[in-house]
């Protein structure tokens, strides 16, 4: 394998990971103001990544997260591995290879509470070159979870392979896996190629997270009941589906015991950027479960850590530490 992967921070030696993820981490460069991405003037430095999203969440609330990545050795990479050891996160499975180039995204700004635009520069980068090769077993089955997500996959034929073999890894190991459907049509080479490759994944997982627009492309229903069902029915044991400014809806099963309901949205007063929103609710979710919450508790922390991060500009600046949680009651 090309490039050298790093020792991990104090306190990973040895596994004992509570959570590991495999993902492409990008340097995100957003708008200093509203308007066309071409008319700004000026841009604000920031990680981005769905997967280092869920992973920073994770960490600032305790959990012990390793991420599994490569980097170029070029600026932006050494910027983004900064972040993220920065964040208390093992980065021993980070491979830094001189021959690639990191990703890196634009983000504009807007004022009406709409998607912001983005504006990705990832074709042939570092990480698209990871494959189940970059796979260490040992490593990844020591691990009590394993968070992914449909983005990663969508990445290129290698990360969706790999993808694939982390997941059957975990599931033979008797570990958890949860998995955000995360979708990028534009990634894929077709809309069905999309969906094969989406729910076939999901179909490994523990623990599922669509949101409704996604479900409803994924599974051809709109309604959060529907879309719950036909991931219950293909193997998940617990479908969240997320609703946006609605909360969200979960069924399944949980300890044991049968679950259904629905939690609201937690309101906000003005949405700054909706992007990163659904990995804050993740990190919420997949931290409280693994603390042994109820799935209600769980999506309510998810509500709320995603309320948080539409209400500021960068992907990571609104989820909280342990002790804003302890604040919040959850």
């Amino acid at each position: 394998m090309a490039g050298a992967a790093l020792p991990p921070p104090d306190g990973h030696e040895g596994g004992g990971l509570d959570v590991v993820t495999f993902g492409e981490a990008m340097m995100l460069l957003v708008a200093g103001q509203p308007g066309p991405l071409e008319a700004a003037a000026t841009f604000h430095k920031r990680t981005a990544g769905a997967e280092t999203n869920v992973a920073i969440g994770l960490a600032r609330l305790g959990l012990k997260v390793g991420w599994a990545s490569r980097l170029g050795t070029d600026s932006m990479g050494r910027y983004l591995l900064a972040e993220m050891r920065r964040e208390g996160i093992d980065c021993s499975h980070v491979v830094c290879d001189a021959s690639q180039r990191t990703g890196f995204q634009f983000k504009g700004r807007v004022d009406d509470g709409s998607d912001p635009p983005v504006e990705y520069h990832r074709k042939g980068s570092a990480a698209s070159h990871m494959g189940p090769d970059d796979i260490d077993a040992p490593w990844l089955t020591a691990a009590r979870h394993l968070h992914a997500t449909g983005v990663f996959a969508a990445v290129s034929g290698s990360t969706l392979a790999l993808s694939q073999r982390s997941l059957a890894l975990m599931r033979a190991a008797g570990r958890t896996i949860s998995f955000d459907t995360n979708l990028r049509p534009t990634l894929w080479a077709s809309p069905e190629a999309m969906r094969e490759g989406i729910n076939q994944l999901a179909a490994q997982a523990d623990w599922v997270l669509p949101g409704l627009e996604e479900g409803r492309l994924l599974t051809g229903d709109g309604t959060p009941e529907g879309v719950a069902r036909f991931y219950l029915a293909q193997g998940a044991k617990l479908v969240i589906v997320k609703l946006g400014a609605d909360g969200a809806y979960y069924e399944g099963q949980h300890a044991g015991q049968p679950v259904r309901g629905r939690v609201p949205g937690v309101p906000v007063a003005r949405v700054v950027d909706t992007v990163g929103a659904g990995d804050g609710f993740a990190a919420g979710v997949v931290s409280a479960l693994l603390e042994g919450l109820d799935v209600e508790a769980a999506v309510r922390r998810g509500t709320w850590i995603g309320a948080r991060a539409v209400q500021v500009l960068g992907d990571t600046e609104g989820l909280p530490t342990r002790a804003e949680l302890r604040e919040a009651g959850l």
